[in-house]
This record gives C-alpha cells, structure tokens and sequence, in this order.
C-alpha cells in the first residue's frame, strides 16, 4: 500500500515536471536559428513572400507566440503531439511507429551494458591488482574514451564487409520477405552489431563504477565480521560486498536507461536503424518543429518513468530502503 502511495504521488509530480519540460522545449525549438517556412518554399522552388506567408499562415506560424504555446500544451494534455508538416502525418503516428525499433535497439544495448558492465566490475574488483584487474580496467578505459561513431564504423568494416558475418545496415533484409521465426532470427542478426557498439560505452562506465564501488565495500567492518565467521569468498562476493555496491550502478543505470533512447540518434544514423534517433535527427534538418517536440516530449516522458522504476528497484534490492 505505501508503494502504491508513493508511485502515484510520483506520478502526479511526473506530470507537472512534464508540462514543465513542454513549456521549456518550446522556447527553446522557437529560438533556435531557421524558418520552416521557408525551409519548405526553397525545396518546393516556390520561395516567394507569398508562398511563404501562405505557408505560415497555414502551419500557425503567423501567430503570435503565446497563441501557438496555448495551442501546444492544450494539445499535450490531450496526448495529441500535432502534425507534422513536412511529413504530412499526424506526430503520434510517425513517432509510435518508430517507437519500437528504438526501444529494441536501447533495451537490448541496456542489458548488454549492465550485465557486461556488472560481471567484469566485480570480477576486476575480485582479482584487484592482478593481470585480469588490468586488462578489464584497459578494456572499459578504451570503450569509455572511444567515439562511438567510430567503433561503429569498425564493426561494419569488420563485420559486415570484411568478414560478412553480420549485416551492417537497416533493421532487417529489404525485399527477403521473412516471417514468424525466420523473421525474428533476420532482425536479431541486424540487431547485434548496433545494440553492442551502443552498450559498449555504458558497459565501461557500469564496469568502473561496479569495481570501484566494490572495492569500498570489501574495506567495511560487517565484510569483515563474514569473513572472520569463515563464508566461503564467492558467497561474500555475492551476498555482502556486490549486494551492497550495486546501488550506486542502479542510480546510474536508470539515469541513462532513459537518456538512451534520445541518445541513440548517432548510432541509429549510421546503422540505418529506423528508430526515433534519425527520425528527431531528419526533423532537425527539417525544421519540423512538431514532430521535434513530440520526440522530445516522448524521449522526456521516458526519462521521467525510467527514474520512477529505479526507485522501485531500490527496495527490491535493499530492504532497508522505504519509499516515501
């Protein structure tokens, strides 16, 4: 009962941070340098003064600024993101029907990232000082200060066109015409190289901050008191040291499990992937100020839910945590 109190008071202050986060994406779209009228009259070789004023005054960008807030919020709280102009779509429609490649695309490179991040933070800590100790620290130091662009280009000059084990392009085979199982095996081939170049950056971070977190925890008095009572050293690796190091990595990780899905726009460009990451990328070229705002809005909204789960996860992996 007191967790369902706390997450719908969290709910109800989600909401007002996320009118918050509307408000504030707005001003900031509008100030930034562009006219998308006139974007559309270059491309439709029509770029007149009336043909551009026909054109603001059919999207609403002749208003003044406070009209076109009004109409946006009110939109917002009725969960319609607007339309899209250049796209010539609703902005819920274009931004759900990207929604799940990029939401299978940072799921998966979550996953690979906490779990690889996790396994060799605790094996490095376990075996400090050792030569695994540095091979992992190297390893996370070389992912970590690595551009992300270019260990993507790498992988599909290695992987895909000199070995040609994986495709290094799109979701999944143009015109192969899979379905069922054969399908899903094609996309997973397409996903591995994507989702491991994107969680090979995090996975360094969660690796650092596992060890050192690790490493504080085997000094205190009650791993102390486990050993003298003689635990065998895997069961207080597991139980007492890990246990307790593992909540600085959870903050962490539900931070960037959100800024993931607005942040895989690099990586989804160079990969082809069709996710929300080159749809906000091509809306920016664009100056497709509605359907920016909805990724924005959605990419935010994500952020906002991701927290609230961690704080959940809190008290499933430390009892003494209350929520409140």
């Amino acid at each position: 009962m007191q967790k369902l109190s706390f997450i719908a008071k969290r709910l109800v202050k989600a909401v007002f941070v996320l009118l918050a986060i509307v408000v504030l994406n707005f001003f900031l779209i509008r100030a930034a340098p562009g006219d998308p009228a006139q974007v559309m009259a270059g491309e439709a070789g029509a770029a007149d003064e009336i043909f551009i004023a026909q054109l603001r005054e059919q999207f609403g960008l002749d208003r003044p600024l406070h009209e076109q807030l009004l109409v946006y919020v009110g939109g917002i709280v009725t969960l319609d993101m607007g339309y899209s102009y250049r796209q010539q779509q609703p902005v819920a429609d274009l931004i759900f029907d990207r929604l799940p490649a990029t939401l299978l695309l940072t799921g998966t490179a979550f996953v690979i990232s906490i779990l690889l991040g996790v396994l060799l933070g605790a094996l490095a800590a376990a075996r400090v000082g050792q030569w695994t100790d540095s091979l992992i620290t190297v390893v996370a130091l070389v992912f970590y200060a690595t551009p992300l662009f270019w260990i993507a280009l790498m992988a599909i000059l290695l992987f895909s066109v000199q070995l040609g084990w994986l495709p290094g392009f799109g979701m999944e085979s143009v015109g192969a015409g899979y379905s069922g199982f054969q399908r899903v095996l094609d996309v997973l081939q397409h996903l591995i190289l994507p989702a491991t170049t994107l969680g090979l950056f995090f996975m360094a971070i969660y690796a650092r901050l596992t060890r050192a977190s690790m490493l504080e925890v085997m000094d205190m008095d009650f791993v102390k008191t486990a050993r003298a009572k003689g635990l065998p050293p895997g069961r207080i690796t597991r139980l007492h040291v890990l246990r307790n190091a593992i909540l600085p990595v959870i903050t962490l990780a539900g931070i960037q499990a959100g800024q993931l899905v607005g942040g895989a726009v690099l990586t989804e460009t160079v990969f082809a992937w069709p996710g929300i990451g080159r749809l906000m990328f091509d809306a920016l070229l664009q100056r497709d100020y509605n359907l920016l705002l909805g990724v924005f809005f959605v990419s935010s909204a994500m952020v906002i839910l991701f927290n609230l789960v961690t704080d959940v996860v809190y008290t499933l992996v430390d009892p003494r945590i209350e929520l409140k």
